[in-house]
């Protein structure tokens, strides 16, 4: 008869379990398992206790304090081996559910989380002070020689398996063999102090600002984007990360640049497809990877290329916009972010100048990028109705102390206005209460706000601004330092890449006549520059024009901008007031400027303007472009015509924007009138160039006009100004008119009787050849320049004559002579 197993007792089961859990023995064994610990002096003075050699829940943290503190050949290091640790607690915990003695598996299950609590533990203190225990973690076999050298937290591989998809981890290992145990991240930083978790987390930020330093939108970005939002998400990791030194780096040579590299969030803020500085370049390369002889590639690459580059740039757009989102929503992070929202702003206003100093200043992928996460973060306030537009306070221009606005330019009044105005009026409101209505994000957003001490020259007070009076200024201020500057160097790009071509077509004409190798070097430095403009073109148009979300977004924003300007003087309605009030007169130029200069570039994108409500752009655009008693700058005026030539039906080639002219009540009314009254004004813009900048102003509302003269509305509407301004404005417009004609006919007559004269001297083939080889380059560029002269002012003058003819219908104009009128038609 077979004699039955002896039963343990709970004190022998739980011994069993917790050497299983610990990898210790208080007894010499002979256990195969090299990483099984004999704790000889524990062991001895537990003896010396009275005590039996048994590990229970009393001896736990004795027990796993003389395992990490001693020193044991082939016993792992700290983190792992307590990492290990929780692991065989939490294997163990699930056998003990089939225990069938229910006092048993409740006493086991107390002891198993004790273990994990007690491993937990650990893992904060061992981190906290790694030399604690003597015997410090070593980087995994994964970690290239740059990762050991800064010894990275070993929780963030755990994190990037946590928040992963078993893609390759940062540091060249798969992320799937250094998966946490189930539970434990949540318990190690959910379940303790602030105090005790907070160098563990900032150690955290560091190493993730460490992995995407110099990584492009093609490396692999998101598993350190996506632990960043897993670590903010935490409330003590929200708090640890704006309290870090680095969150707003400060330091007497900080500038824009430095920022950008030194702060946690800069280097996630830096990836980008755009080209950056040789000195900060990304890697991979994505002009060289998608790019590179652009011109040999398939139609269906190129598209391929600018469809991943987008869809990558909206994951970072969307990862970086919750990581703020989450930062906001908190009013113990919320003043953090809009300070360093402000003082990445601030370090880098020279961003507006024409020259970017790239040392200095961050680069263009930062900054938009920052466009991007700043509009998303306005669209809780760009619905169709802009019901909340009233919620933004225009003193926030000249009264907060967070953005330094009163450096820029204002739309009409000087800084000695602005400053006798606000002494003036020194007694501020705030921005206005919260409805009670609004939605719980705007609610915790608005309800905090930014208190600033604002001073005039002789007063003092304090002022409160909601949340969307900060987020509007904002975005307005990195839209200009961001997108609207990438646009600005895209044109640029494409200018360079026209004028480089032309050079290319002349040198090789130059090599055909008079090869030498110098023009050899010349052709291949310049074919190597067109290369590099040709991929850097292409960078920006991936990134910002092929984003058509990107674009309405922003077309969005500066609806709002137009319509809240207006409503500072009273709304849409003509005429304006006569005097301007100071509330419009001290915003910033560069708000109505940038927002014109997108419309022309959403204007030349196929269907970017397709869903836009442009109305509220036409009725800005025809209520000021003629009055410069609200908007100073002639050029930012003239500029509004551009727009509406691209808006004409056949520039545009879209169907839609024919209303704006033809079916617009303010248009009908008073388009053709400003129009005129512009023409006349451009005459004086106070430019030392204005002689020559009013011809490509006039060039283009000439074009408008002419335009115009074919709608039988405005041509009625032109006869009957014509009748009224017989002896003013218009009379004013056909003189200029006709002295332009005269000009740019005689300065072609002349520049003509010049270029017949080089072709002369080059017909003469034999004596054309003895000349110096300088000599000939220098008038054959001669030549070309003038032809491009010539043809563009004769297209000017011929412009004129036409205008001249149609527009001379409805007056008598008693100065136009026999002779000039013969004149113009011969």
């Amino acid at each position: 008869m077979a004699t039955s197993k002896p039963q343990r007792s709970p004190a022998e089961i739980e011994d069993i379990i917790l050497r299983k859990i610990f990898y210790v023995t208080l007894a010499e064994s002979t256990d195969a398992d090299p990483r099984v610990v004999y704790l000889e002096m524990t062991a001895a003075e537990i003896l010396s206790e009275g005590k039996e050699l048994l590990l229970s829940r009393d001896l736990m943290e004795r027990v796993l304090i003389d395992r990490l503190s001693g020193n044991f050949s082939a016993a792992e290091p700290p983190f792992p081996y307590l990492l290990g640790c929780y692991r065989r607690a939490h294997d163990e915990s699930k056998k003990i559910q089939s225990m069938k003695d229910k006092n048993l598996r409740s006493e086991m299950e107390i002891v198993t989380r004790q273990a994990k609590k007690l491993a937990v533990s650990y893992c904060r203190i061992h981190l906290a002070n790694p030399d604690l225990f003597g015997n410090s973690d070593k980087p995994s076999g994964g970690l290239d020689n740059r990762v050991k050298k800064r010894n990275v937290s070993p929780v963030l591989p755990l994190i990037f398996a946590e928040v992963g998809s078993g893609s390759l981890d940062m540091f060249g290992g798969s992320s799937s063999g250094v998966q946490a145990p189930p539970g434990f991240l949540d318990e190690f930083f959910k379940d303790s102090d602030f105090d005790s978790l907070d160098p563990i987390l900032k150690e955290l930020y560091e190493d993730l600002r460490s992995t995407v330093i110099n990584v492009s939108v093609l490396g692999d970005f998101q598993p350190p984007l996506r632990a960043l939002k897993y670590l903010v998400s935490l409330p003590v990791g929200a708090k640890s990360l704006v309290s870090h030194e680095w969150w707003v780096p400060r330091g007497p040579y900080m500038n824009g640049r430095a920022m950008e590299l030194t702060s946690i969030l800069g280097p996630f803020f830096h990836i980008s497809a755009l080209p950056d500085n040789t000195l900060f370049k990304s890697q991979p390369d994505v002009g060289q990877q998608c790019f590179s002889e652009a011109s040999e590639r398939r139609p269906a690459d190129l598209l391929s290329s600018f469809s991943t580059i987008k869809n990558f740039m909206n994951i970072l757009y969307s990862g970086l916009h919750d990581v703020l989102m989450i930062l906001l929503k908190s009013t113990d992070t919320r003043e953090c972010v809009l300070q360093f929202l402000a003082e990445v702003i601030n370090a880098n206003a020279s961003r507006a100048h024409i020259q970017v100093d790239p040392v200095s200043c961050a680069s263009s992928g930062m900054f938009v990028n920052l466009s991007a996460v700043m509009l998303r973060l306005c669209e809780p306030f760009l619905d169709p109705n802009l019901t909340k537009r009233d919620k933004i306070d225009p003193k926030y221009a000249f009264c907060g102390q967070r953005l330094k606005l009163s450096d820029l330019t204002a739309l009409h009044a000087s800084s000695e206005e602005v400053s006798a105005w606000i002494d003036k009026d020194n007694t501020t409101n705030g921005a206005g209460r919260e409805d009670g209505n609004e939605s719980r994000l705007l609610q915790s957003k608005e309800a905090t706000s930014s208190s600033r001490n604002v001073s005039g020259q002789n007063a003092k007070s304090t002022t409160k601004f909601t949340f969307i009076s900060e987020c509007f200024f904002m975005t307005a201020r990195v839209l200009n330092l961001g997108l609207l500057k990438a646009l600005s160097d895209f044109k640029h790009l494409a200018q360079d890449i026209s004028r480089g071509e032309d050079n290319l077509a002349t040198l090789k004409a130059m090599r055909d006549q008079a090869p030498s190798p110098q023009l050899e070097l010349d052709i291949s430095r310049m074919e190597k520059e067109l290369e590099l403009y040709s991929q850097e073109k292409l960078c920006h148009e991936a990134q910002i024009l092929r984003d058509g979300d990107f674009m309405q977004r922003a077309l969005s924003f500066y609806r709002l901008v137009v319509v809240w300007l207006v409503g500072l003087v009273g709304g849409f309605k003509m005429p304006l007031p006569s005097t301007c009030p100071m509330e419009f007169s001290c915003m910033p130029e560069h708000f109505v400027e940038d927002a014109m200069e997108l419309l022309i570039f959403a204007s030349r994108i196929p269907k970017a303007l397709d869903g836009v409500l442009l109305d509220d752009f036409m009725n800005f655009i025809i209520m000021f472009m003629a009055s410069p008693e609200h908007i100073r700058n002639p050029y930012l005026r003239a500029k509004m015509v551009e727009v509406l030539n691209c808006w004409m039906p056949r520039s545009s080639g879209s169907s839609a924007t024919s209303t704006l002219f033809e079916g617009h009540q303010l248009s009908l009314e008073y388009l053709v009138r400003n129009l005129l009254k512009l023409y006349v004004d451009i005459e004086f813009t106070g430019s030392h160039t204005q002689f020559y900048d009013k011809f490509n102003i006039r060039h283009n509302i000439a074009e408008l006009l002419e335009y115009l003269w074919q709608v039988p509305s405005h041509r009625n509407a032109w006869r009957r100004i014509a009748k009224e301004e017989e002896k003013g404005v218009y009379l004013n417009f056909l003189n200029f008119l006709v002295n332009d004609s005269i000009y740019l006919l005689d300065e072609s007559l002349n520049k003509i009787l010049e270029i017949k004269q080089i072709e002369a001297d080059m017909s003469n083939t034999a004596e054309w050849e003895q000349r110096p080889a300088q000599e000939r380059q220098e008038r054959t560029r001669l030549f070309h320049s003038q032809e491009n002269i010539v043809r563009i002012d004769m297209k000017l003058a011929n412009e004129d004559v036409t205008m001249l003819a149609f527009t001379s219908e409805e007056i008598t104009a008693p100065f136009l002579l026999p002779e000039m009128v013969y004149l113009f038609y011969t």
